[in-house]
């Protein structure tokens, strides 16, 4: 008799006590719905006691162990607890709706409450992602040079950036300043001017003439970064009944920050005529690059798409005389 008040008084805390407080209007209709609430419980849990004494007289007679009875009496209660959930579900919904309609509705839980106004103010979709794609013209700076008298083509040489980033509002009741972090994967391609190709001479990695008329002559280098940013700029309130969002769709927008990673892989690319046949050749290598990657980046955008800058401040290679920094500028997508 024990074990059964413990499984009753358990299924009795399992289930919600619901307090409204109505408008005049809806108050008959609600206490109608409560009366048949009652009414499937009271039946549910008479049908628990049966259970639970038919399962006291199998352990009786010895045909199921205390433990497994025990089992049994807890599968019962949850099974119970199911069922009085999927009768009562419909006409706690109507309930609900019939609050809808009264400013003073409360619902109290065994959880806790939460009151019609405090939903009002809940701020829904705080953190979306999107899909980010840049694309453009790459160089680099290089120490005691400008950019007229550059070792590489402006027009040939690219990068790409593909990625995934994260918007998060850093003020609860504003959306004005965001934080933006993720992952990308930068891929910047160098193409020498002249017929030169990048060599490894001693830890040195300079540009030295070809032997064979070049078609092509490409260093690529792909990095795996965290770019981090605070972005700035205005954006649309959306309020509804239950929740507040806000929207930056066709809106103007800043960001300032950085990103930091590693170079995970290069190759230089070559095309040439050797006199007797075409030849493509792809060299891999380290070309004595940085494996620590770190910059600064920017983009003023209007809507999901905006102008990029991003800048290495970490040299290109290692020890190199002179330093180079790796520089790209170009178009930039967030696609949400």
């Amino acid at each position: 008799m024990k074990q059964l008040t413990l499984i009753v008084v358990l299924l009795i805390l399992l289930l919600p006590k619901i307090n409204y407080a109505q408008t005049p209007e809806a108050s008959a209709k609600v206490k109608e719905l409560e009366a048949k609430i009652e009414a499937i419980t009271q039946e549910e849990r008479a049908a628990l006691k049966e259970e639970v004494k038919a399962i006291n007289e199998k352990q009786e007679k010895g045909e199921v162990t205390p433990e497994e009875a025990q089992k049994l009496k807890e599968i019962a209660a949850e099974k119970r607890v199911a069922i009085i959930e999927t009768r009562t579900a419909m006409l706690k919904e109507e309930i609900r709706k019939l609050n809808r309609a009264s400013s003073t509705t409360s619902v109290i839980t065994n959880t806790g409450e939460l009151t019609k106004k405090e939903k009002k103010h809940r701020y829904y979709g705080r953190t979306d992602s999107q899909l980010v794609f840049a694309v453009g013209f790459n160089n680099a700076i290089q120490e005691g040079r400008s950019f007229n008298d550059s070792d590489y083509k402006f027009g040939g040489s690219r990068f790409l950036e593909l990625g995934w980033a994260w918007r998060t509002p850093l003020f609860k009741n504003s959306n004005f300043v965001r934080f933006r972090y993720g992952f990308s994967f930068q891929i910047n391609n160098l193409k020498p001017t002249g017929n030169r190709i990048f060599v490894d001479n001693a830890g040195q990695t300079t540009l030295e003439e070809f032997d064979f008329d070049l078609d092509k002559s490409k260093l690529k280098f792909t990095n795996l970064v965290v770019p981090i940013h605070f972005e700035f700029g205005p954006s649309r309130k959306i309020e509804r009944e239950n929740y507040t969002r806000y929207s930056i769709r066709k809106k103007f927008k800043i960001g300032l920050g950085g990103y930091a990673g590693f170079n995970i892989g290069s190759r230089q690319k070559l095309i040439y005529d050797d006199g007797s046949e075409r030849i493509k050749q792809k060299i891999k290598g380290d070309f004595n690059m940085n494996n620590l990657v770190y910059g600064l980046s920017t983009y003023i955008a209007w809507g999901s798409t905006g102008l990029y800058l991003k800048y290495d401040l970490s040299e290109l290679f290692d020890d190199n005389q002179p330093g180079q920094r790796n520089i790209s500028l170009g178009v930039r997508f967030d696609m949400d």
